[in-house]
């Protein structure tokens, strides 16, 4: 239900439309903070902050028992922006945690791409997560809602403590899990969440940008 509720959230007002450019940078994380990034909180409040990790400004988030996420309102097109890039760090994975399950919906790190729809029942989400026990590569809903698809981009703790990079292809993504072409995009989304499963989990995102280009 959270992650409904969420979702259903930042599609209250949306931005307008960004020039047409091969790059659109979705965090700043360096210069402008958390400008223009937006909190929901759902159970506690999942503490983000900006530090400064191994020569670099990124964001770290830390939830104990918590869930709370921030939201980048923006429409893009995810034929034209298609190439979603970014990099992240866990501390480790969930052990309590697993994708099928509503008390094990909890995840140390995701990255959200919402496409709202004419009403909110009709908003749709790829949920790009670092999961628990899914294999990577393979998609499921999520428990809360069939709207959402959790795509596994990392899983398990082996690369735990290591900074990843990751592009996925929004449009091939959505055709694969959805079976039809996206409308337009309404926002970006990070969270960071231990609140069904009470565990505690620290992760750590670099900057996030969309691109015309692989």
């Amino acid at each position: 239900m959270k992650l409904q509720l969420f979702s259903v959230a930042l599609l209250l007002s949306v931005s307008n439309a960004f020039a047409q450019a091969n790059d659109i940078a979705v965090s700043r994380f360096a210069t402008d903070g958390l400008k223009d990034w937006e909190s929901k909180s759902f159970k506690g409040t999942t503490d983000y902050r900006i530090v400064q990790e191994e020569g670099r400004t990124v964001l770290k988030a830390h939830a104990k028992s918590a869930a709370s996420g921030l939201t980048k309102k923006l429409k893009f097109s995810p034929q034209t922006y298609r190439y979603l890039k970014w990099n992240w760090k866990v501390s480790g994975t969930i052990a309590g945690g697993n994708e099928k399950t509503k008390q094990g919906d909890d995840y140390a790190a995701r990255v959200y791409v919402v496409f709202p729809g004419r009403f909110f029942w009709q908003m749709r989400a790829l949920n790009y997560i670092w999961a628990n026990k899914l294999p990577k590569g393979e998609f499921v809903p999520n428990a809360f809602t069939s709207n959402a698809m959790l795509l596994a981009v990392e899983s398990g703790p082996s690369k735990a403590g290591q900074w990843v990079s990751e592009e996925r292809d929004i449009l091939a993504d959505f055709r694969r899990v959805f079976g039809e072409d996206p409308p337009e995009a309404g926002a970006i989304a990070i969270m960071t969440d231990t609140d069904n499963t009470g565990a505690e989990a620290t992760a750590w995102y670099g900057e996030i940008s969309l691109s015309t280009k692989p």
